[in-house]
């Protein structure tokens, strides 16, 4: 239970973080090192897709 609690925050908080930034190079970079320092490599490469996703869905123009 703990873990999971633990997993959850830490995902939450690198969602959040990888809104940072002006454009999809730098949402990327952020969502990459919160990734990495939460995750290791596997999390590196899953804040930076999410760094992506966040970017492009900010960027939509509906």
């Amino acid at each position: 239970m703990r873990k999971t609690l633990g997993l959850m925050t830490a995902a939450g908080l690198a969602l959040m973080l990888a809104a940072c930034g002006h454009n999809t190079e730098q949402r990327a970079a952020t969502g990459a090192a919160t990734g990495a320092v939460l995750g290791g490599p596997v999390g590196a490469v899953a804040g930076a897709a999410v760094g992506t996703a966040v970017s492009k869905a900010a960027d939509d123009p509906r």
